[in-house]
C-alpha cells in the first residue's frame, strides 16, 4: 500500500497539472460517468464545527476515492488547523486500500482552490483584473495560487474577514505569493472588484444584490453544508447566469439552494460546470451580465486529484 504523508503529497503538487485533472474530472461529473452518492455530513454545533465524507468511483476506472475532511474553526483559538482529512483510494477490483494519502485536508483545499479557479475562468469577463476575496481560512492561498496560474491578468488582490487580526495574519501569509491588500469596507471592495470569490463558513449572507455591479463575476465556495449562505438570495436570482458543480447537491445545500427553496429562481436555470466548459455559450456572453458559480465540492474533484498525486508521485520517485 502507498503511504504518502503531507509533506510528501505537496512536494509533488503541480497547479497547471492538476487544473487539467478537475476540469475533466466536472466534464465526467456532468456526463453522467461518475458515481457520486449523496455526501456525508455530521455537525458539531457546540464547536461550529463539522466533517464531510465524499465518495465516488469513475466509470472504467480501476480505482475508487474516499475523503474524509473536517472543519474545527474554534482551533484557530490555539493555533491548531482548522481543517484535518485523509484521503483513501481503493481497487475497485478487490476493495483492498491502494493507497492512503494522510493529506492533513492540503488536497481538499487544492482541489477547491483550482475549482474556484476554473470557474472564474470560464465565466469572468476577459478585461477582469481586480480580485476580491472574502475569508481568512486556508483556502484563501490556494484561491490565489490557483487564481495565478488559470487567471494571470488579475492583478490586484484584496482580502477581506470580518476579524481583523485574522485578515491581517492571512494576508502577511500570502504576501510572498502576490501584492494583496486588506479590504476595510466589504461593500466597497464588492462595488469594485470584477471576481468575487467567497470562501466562509457563514449562515447569513455577507454580498447584497445591491452592491455587486454588472459584468462582475462570484465564485461560491463556502456553502459546502446545510445552513450555510454567502450571498444574498436577490444576488442568486438577479445572476443571469447561475452555473453549479452537481445540481442535486447544490440544490440541496449550496447557494441556490436558498434561492431555490424561497422560489426565487427554478431549477431550470442551474447549468452543471462540465456542461459550460464543454460548451462555453452556456456560460457568460455578455461583459454586462453578473455570474455565479456555486461549488459546493465533489467526489470527481477528489478522485482526479488523488489520481493526480499518486501519478505525479510515481515519476518523481
Amino acid at each position: 500500500m502507498i503511504s504518502l504523508n503531507r509533506q510528501e503529497i505537496e512536494a509533488v503538487i503541480d497547479l497547471p497539472k492538476m487544473a487539467m485533472a478537475v476540469e475533466s474530472a466536472y466534464r465526467l461529473a456532468s456526463a453522467g460517468k461518475v458515481k457520486l452518492p449523496p455526501v456525508g455530513h455530521i455537525t458539531f454545533p457546540e464547536r461550529f464545527a463539522d466533517c464531510h465524507i465524499k465518495y465516488g468511483h469513475v466509470e472504467g476506472e480501476d480505482s475508487f476515492v474516499i475523503k474524509v475532511a473536517t472543519g474545527f474553526p474554534q482551533n484557530s483559538k490555539s493555533n491548531q488547523p482548522t481543517g484535518n482529512g485523509i484521503v483513501l483510494v481503493l481497487s475497485a477490483l478487490t476493495g483492498e486500500v491502494c493507497a492512503c494519502l494522510n493529506d492533513e485536508m492540503l488536497l481538499t483545499d487544492v482541489r477547491t482552490g483550482l475549482g474556484g479557479a476554473i470557474a472564474s475562468r470560464l465565466l469572468a469577463r476577459q478585461d477582469a483584473q481586480k480580485l476580491l476575496l472574502v475569508g481568512t481560512g486556508s483556502q484563501i492561498r490556494w484561491q490565489i495560487e490557483a487564481h495565478k496560474v488559470l487567471l494571470p491578468k488579475l492583478t490586484h488582490v484584496e482580502v477581506w474577514g470580518r476579524d481583523t487580526e485574522r485578515a491581517e495574519l492571512a494576508i502577511r501569509n500570502i504576501s510572498n505569493i502576490c501584492d494583496v491588500s486588506r479590504a476595510t469596507n466589504l461593500r466597497r471592495s464588492v462595488q469594485n472588484a470584477d471576481v468575487i470569490v467567497t470562501a466562509t463558513g457563514s449562515t447569513e449572507p455577507l454580498i447584497q444584490s445591491e452592491w455587486v455591479k454588472d459584468g462582475t463575476h462570484i465564485t461560491a465556495i463556502g456553502a459546502d453544508a446545510p445552513g450555510k449562505q454567502e450571498l444574498d438570495v436577490n444576488l442568486v436570482a438577479r445572476a443571469e447566469c447561475l452555473v453549479v458543480d452537481l445540481i442535486s447537491q447544490c440544490a440541496d445545500h449550496g447557494e441556490v439552494s436558498h434561492a431555490l427553496k424561497s422560489k426565487r429562481i427554478d431549477q431550470s436555470r442551474l447549468i452543471d460546470i462540465g456542461r459550460a466548459l464543454d460548451n462555453p455559450s452556456l456560460g457568460r456572453v455578455g461583459d454586462k451580465q453578473v455570474t455565479i458559480a456555486d461549488l459546493t465540492g465533489i467526489a470527481a474533484q477528489d478522485i482526479a486529484i488523488a489520481n493526480a498525486v499518486l501519478d505525479l508521485s510515481s515519476s518523481k520517485g
